[in-house]
């Protein structure tokens, strides 16, 4: 195998159109309180992909190819290597939308995107489960665990309150090495003391993984105590 490094052995062209900027400008201010997105957008390995409005059936196809092309870059990453890979799936406003709306246009667009990798034939990740309210859950594209984290200018958490909607999908096994090497403690913290700070609270929804469905913090709104995710899997 080579000693490349994966990031290199696997080239990307981060979209670098108006939207995609827009994103960047707003992680990269001084009171964006989320340690690791910031720490994956100053190493570069932010990916990012302009899409149509949220939802459109028509994004789901580069999506997914964006997501197949980024699997094996979070599969390979070598032991003790301390660089962080994510996508933004950044989308073309459409008009407002209150949490209510971006929530229900999130799990539209996921669905989408689940039916396609289902016709592609690829199987659910292995090590997480398939039902959307339990805690061992986390949302399978190409064969890997995502965890999404949806942002759109209508949040009422200031930490979720992009200028565009847009969705971050982050890897379930990236943060298993994270909290093995005790990097994901430290992050964790600083962000929720920097949310609290920026806030006043922090998000009532938020959750260690395995103690509650991770689907209730997607959207970022304040799901009921009896909210069900939407979601539900094809296939077998």
């Amino acid at each position: 195998m080579s000693s490349m490094p994966v990031a290199d052995r696997v080239p990307h062209s981060p979209a670098r159109g108006v939207e995609a900027q827009r994103l960047r400008t707003f992680i990269e201010r001084a009171t964006f309180p989320c340690v690791a997105a910031k720490a994956v957008l100053r190493q570069g390995g932010l990916r990012m992909i302009e899409l149509g409005p949220l939802a459109d059936p028509r994004n789901a196809t580069p999506l997914l190819d964006a997501l197949m092309r980024l699997a094996p870059v979070l599969d390979e990453v070598a032991v003790g290597e301390t660089a962080l890979h994510s996508l933004a799936a950044v989308f073309t406003p459409d008009g407002a939308m209150d949490e209510h709306m971006f929530e229900a246009r999130l799990w539209e667009q996921l669905q989408q995107l689940h039916d396609l990798d289902v016709a592609r034939g690829h199987a659910w990740a292995e090590g997480v489960g398939a039902d959307p309210d339990a805690g061992d859950f986390s949302f399978s594209l190409a064969e890997h665990p995502f965890f999404v984290i949806g942002l759109h200018p209508g949040s009422s958490r200031m930490a979720r309150r992009a200028p565009v909607p847009v969705l971050v999908f982050n890897s379930q096994r990236q943060f298993a090495r994270l909290r093995a090497d005790g990097r994901y403690a430290k992050m964790q913290a600083a962000t929720r003391a920097r949310d609290l700070a920026l806030q006043g609270s922090l998000n009532p929804n938020l959750a260690d993984w395995g103690s509650a469905a991770e689907t209730r913090q997607y959207s970022g709104r304040a799901v009921e105590a009896d909210w069900r995710c939407p979601f539900r899997r094809t296939g077998s």
